[in-house]
């Protein structure tokens, strides 16, 4: 433009013009002597009053399509997007976007006026374009790096930034508090203003398009970094349980930080970007991730539709509480119409979760019941089944209070009473796979304190209560002692005084037979027992010292009695080899004397 734009930047009536040439006149006053620049400035502005002068619409008012030709020229200039070169340029646009408004109001349809009316359209429409590619590049270029491993939060009541690793997410709390800048803070301002102005434009619709184009990418890439992946219902049916037990975690952890604490700031960085314009902040945040948010849900959905397989029971009750925890967070974010579809298909795949759960414990239930052994456990120890099934139990003691969501007419405490009575009774079951009733009693022993351990020691306390425990000390005792009666009745029977009993003495060679019968069963027990196990170590020594004094007091009684009748020569063991040998019992490995 030439040197008369800094006199008349706009012309918006005859009262600017007079005082623009007062002005003009005054200086032409002062000065005699005009240098040559002044002349080409005077001799330009000439030319350009004439043409005004020669665009008068019928009202006499002038500069319309002088004010269009200024600012289109400002709008097709580049800026270099620095504060006050973008300020300049949206003040234009707005300008645009007024001079428009009042051609409508003003336009009579003559020929004139309706090509300067399509000019104006024309002017503004290559604006708005503008504004939509350097909204769209603001969004990319001021985006910040989420990192869900490592992330710097910012809280609600402290501006101070601190850092927190993942493990942190599952507090409530503190993932309500968290504040992250997904986009830089200082071009937020930018953002908004772009978008007040592309609405107040009624170009609206293309802010919001650009607004979900790049979101969604970024979406996208956040799940990505999650590593989850796209997958049918027919992937996820068809994988084995171990890949598919991974799969499941990594939904858990994208589930905790996706919706939050990622997706609440992105909401919360489109109801600042798209404040004060109505509902375009829930239409244009619904549109841009439902999408992500509906792959997440999806796969929960095909988990769903999966085999009830008892060891899924704990991972999709992890997936359960999950959803539980963010659901109010989706009803909130996806709001009115458009995100109906989020809303709906999320209470539905919490509800379908729900519903394997039931199936996955009632099947867990049926499993024990109907576990079969063709073969009895050796050792007597602990069956892998107790332990699978008490740990089990003890997983679920961690869901007590998800799990009162299907307990109906049944506490909690009643349904994993049940399935440590269903346990015991199929423990029953197996015992009488031994063909030694020692063995037996020792097997029901060595499992039912496992039980009785695992809950006195855990949460299960309280929710199985002293009396439970109380009663399975008492079984577990009882079959410790039926043990020690199976195993040593029989063989301490040799070892009776009969002196007393009215059937006059015994014979020299009887005592020595029986004698010896009894180092022979001993010798067998010794043989037998060292390679049956007990791993508690407080039990094994109970048991030990319990054998140890009933067989040495009987075995010193008889042998102090009967020494002289016997001879020292036929007394094979003494006391104290008896009682080491008695302590090498219930190790598991196999010895012989």
């Amino acid at each position: 433009m030439g040197g008369y734009e800094s006199l008349v930047p706009y012309l918006e009536g005859e009262e600017n013009l007079t005082a623009a040439v007062k002005h003009i006149v005054g200086a032409l006053g002062s000065n005699k002597i005009l240098t040559k620049d002044v002349k080409k400035i005077l001799a330009e502005l000439g030319s350009q009053l004439t043409s005004m002068a020669a665009i008068k619409d019928e009202d006499g008012k002038i500069g319309i399509q002088y004010q269009l030709s200024i600012l289109e020229e400002k709008i097709t200039m580049v800026w270099d997007s620095c504060p006050d070169e973008a300020v300049k340029y949206r003040n234009a646009v707005d300008e645009v976007r007024k001079l428009t408004e009042r051609l409508e109001n003003q336009c009579s349809n003559t020929q004139g006026e309706t090509v300067l009316l399509r000019r104006a359209y024309a002017v503004l429409h290559m604006a708005m374009q503008r504004l939509g590619e350097e909204f769209k590049h603001m969004l990319v270029h001021h985006r910040q790096p989420f990192e869900p491993e490592i992330m710097s939060f910012r809280s609600n009541e402290d501006d101070g930034v601190f850092e927190d690793s993942i493990g942190s997410l599952g507090d409530d709390s503190f993932e309500e508090s968290v504040h992250i800048d997904l986009v830089n803070p200082e071009a937020v301002h930018d953002l908004k203003c772009i978008a007040s102005l592309m609405f107040k434009s009624n170009y609206g619709l293309e802010c919001c398009r650009a607004y979900v184009l790049v979101t969604k990418e970024a979406l996208n890439e956040c799940l990505f970094n999650l590593e989850m992946e796209k997958l049918s219902i027919e992937d996820v049916l068809k994988m084995e349980w171990g890949v598919l037990d991974s799969k499941i975690k990594r939904w858990i952890r994208a589930m905790k930080i996706f919706v939050r604490p990622y997706l609440a700031n992105e909401k919360r960085l489109c109801d600042r970007v798209f404040a004060e314009l109505g509902s375009a902040n829930s239409v244009c945040f619904v549109e841009a991730a439902k999408d992500s948010m509906l792959q997440l849900l999806d796969f929960a959905e095909a988990v769903s539709m999966g085999t009830h397989r008892p060891e899924m029971l704990v991972r999709i009750l992890d997936m359960y509480e999950v959803l539980a925890d963010i659901l109010p967070g989706i009803d909130a974010f996806f709001v009115d119409e458009a995100g109906s579809s989020v809303r709906t298909e999320s209470h539905e795949v919490f509800k379908r979760l729900g519903e394997f759960i039931m199936a996955a414990f009632h099947r867990f239930e049926t499993a024990i019941a109907t576990n079969i052994s063709t073969s009895a456990f050796a050792g007597g120890g602990i069956h892998h089944l107790t332990r699978y099934v008490m740990n089990y139990i003890l997983l679920l003691a961690d869901y007590k209070t998800t799990l009162k969501d299907f307990s109906g007419s049944c506490t909690m405490a009643l349904k994993l009473r049940s399935l440590a009575s269903v346990l015991e009774a199929k423990l029953n079951e197996k015992s009488k796979l031994y063909k030694n009733a020692s063995l037996q009693h020792f097997f029901l022993m060595n499992n039912i304190h496992y039980m009785a351990e695992k809950v006195k020691n855990s949460e299960l306390r309280h929710i199985f209560g002293d009396d439970w425990i109380r009663k399975r000390n008492w079984k577990f005792q009882q079959h410790a002692m039926d043990y020690e009666r199976a195993t040593w009745s029989p063989i301490l029977s040799l070892l009776k005084d009969e002196s007393n009993s009215g059937s006059g003495s015994i014979s020299r060679k009887l005592l020595k037979e029986r004698l010896q019968r009894f180092y022979v069963a001993f010798e067998e027990v010794y043989k037998t027992q060292t390679g049956w196990l007990i791993l508690d170590v407080e039990l094994r020594e109970d048991l030990r010292i319990s054998t140890s004094l009933k067989v040495i007091q009987a075995y010193r009684t008889f042998v102090g009695r009967q020494i002289n009748q016997i001879g020292e020569k036929h007394i094979k063991y003494n006391a104290e080899d008896v009682q080491d040998y008695l302590l090498d019992q219930f190790e598991g490995c196999k010895k012989s004397l």
